[in-house]
């Protein structure tokens, strides 16, 4: 028998990204141990062959502690690059002509290859062209088939191969490469849980992965475009998830702009219900330092606030020189904030009103019911997972259990704020959907002998889409007796 793991003690789900620094079963387990939620399998970088390992430490860690694990696959989207330097590296004064252009001569303080011709389609005069994660930025003064013209606006030293960012136009790309799909079929046959998208510009960019995962997986959209957020609500219909990619987007937009953003995309997942992460640089410090800044912990604190379904970490958990420490510190950093007697209110200020189904009625009418009788959970019977969705979206005060048939949807749920799922087999009757839900209450420590409990699920038993009954249970403590998978 796996050992029986006991519930996080917060709503907001940690999601550490794996890499040379924690690619160890060991260190893995210890990263699970001190808080981590999910995993983040960055196709950035690494061959296939590499990821192997990692993918069998965390099915091997779910099995030995006896909870779901998510598993996140990040493609790693188009990479706009410009071409080589003669001499390695430039200088671009300000206020200088520079040209790019499809030759690909080693470039010179002059001119570069840009080896994007769709870009040359894209521009307008007037547009910005930021290198170098926003280091340089140039102005296009003209537009031909194969050459942009363009004053240095803000100059610096430029080397090979550097990043493009293109903020003020829709560049007619596709958000998959041929890497991408390569990767995304890789992640589908190991069983990954989430794909996380990048590049998004449209909604039809979600709609080209969803049809190639087929559902075997669920689709994060990574919202590090102006373009995305302008079609924000477009994107969010068909995604299930969405990350607010504070990298690239901090680099396109105003650095003022970003944190309005944040909440901007925050509270129109919530409202829609759709899980949101926020990432990039939340504990950056912790890559070299045991210790965060004081402002690093302020921004994890907000986003959590904000009301976040999961709370990211990049580099300081894949790279960093203490990666158990920053998942423990993000770890008490949630506990503190959602211990504070302010975060309740602060975190309904975004309005998450139903909608006119009985699914919904009922979602909203268990958190209402659980906070008057002060019930210790919500036990929610789902097999697609829609129904812990809905409750979750509503963000109510006590946890969220998810009873599953399906592995699947118990490890999908795993990036949505407040849910402790459990793989079980289903139920065929009210009363053994009673009995159930009290045993595993009482197992799980999500309720004690006196305690009152909401359940949720939907008649006929085992059928998508029928959440029809909510039914407040009290504990007696003598549930264990039963047994059950």
């Amino acid at each position: 028998m796996p050992t029986q793991f006991a519930p996080r003690s917060r709503k907001v789900r940690i999601l550490a990204t794996l890499g040379p620094a924690s690619s160890s079963s060991e260190m893995i387990r210890k990263l699970y141990l001190a808080g981590a939620d999910a995993f983040r399998i960055n196709m950035s970088h690494g061959a296939h062959a590499d990821k192997v390992p990692l993918i069998q430490a965390i099915r091997g860690l779910e099995e030995e502690l006896g909870r779901p694990a998510t598993i996140l696959f990040d493609l790693q989207g188009p990479k706009l690059r410009v071409g080589k330097f003669a001499e390695g590296k430039v200088l671009l004064e300000t206020g200088a002509h520079f040209v790019l252009d499809r030759d690909s001569t080693p470039g010179d303080a002059t001119r570069v290859e840009l080896p994007h011709k769709e870009i040359f389609a894209a521009l307008e005069v007037g547009a910005r062209l930021l290198l170098d994660d926003g280091k340089l930025v140039l102005r296009v003064s003209s537009v031909a088939p194969e050459r942009i013209e363009t004053i240095v606006e803000v100059g610096g030293p430029l080397s090979n191969s550097k990043g493009l960012n293109v903020p003020d136009v829709v560049v007619p790309m596709a958000a998959l490469t041929e890497k991408d799909r390569a990767d995304l079929a890789f992640a589908v046959e190991q069983g990954a849980d989430w794909i996380a998208l990048s590049f998004v510009q449209r909604p039809e960019d979600v709609a080209e992965a969803r049809r190639l995962i087929g559902g075997k997986a669920s689709v994060l959209a990574k919202i590090e475009k102006p373009a995305a957020v302008e079609r924000l609500e477009e994107i969010l219909e068909l995604a299930d998830a969405v990350m607010v990619a504070r990298g690239d987007l901090g680099v396109e937009l105003p650095p003022q702009q970003v944190p309005l953003v944040q909440k901007q995309i925050v509270a129109t997942a919530r409202r829609m219900g759709r899980p949101v992460v926020v990432a990039t640089q939340m504990l950056e410090s912790m890559i070299v330092s045991p210790s965060p800044t004081r402002a690093e912990v302020s921004d994890v604190a907000n986003a959590i606030y904000d009301g976040a379904d999961a709370i990211m970490l990049s580099a300081e958990s894949a790279a960093g020189a203490w990666p158990e420490e920053a998942v423990s510190m993000m770890d008490r950093i949630a506990v503190a904030v959602e211990n504070d007697p302010g975060y309740k209110a602060r975190l309904h200020f975004t309005e998450t009103l139903p909608d006119p189904t009985t699914a919904d009625a009922l979602s909203q009418a268990a958190k209402e019911i659980a906070d008057t009788i002060s019930a210790s959970s919500i036990i929610c019977f789902t097999v697609s997972g829609s129904s812990a969705r809905r409750i979750a979206r509503d963000r109510p005060a006590v946890p969220l259990m998810v009873l599953t048939p399906s592995l699947t949807t118990a490890r999908r749920v795993g990036l949505m704020w407040g849910t402790h799922a459990v793989h079980t087999k289903d139920v065929d009757s009210f009363e053994e959907m009673v009995a159930k839900a009290k045993r595993m209450a009482l197992r799980h420590q999500l309720g004690k002998a006196g305690d009152r409990v909401v359940i949720m699920a939907g008649v006929p038993f085992g059928t998508p889409g029928s959440t029809n009954v909510l039914h407040v249970q009290r504990l007696t403590g003598k549930e264990l007796e039963g047994h059950d998978a």
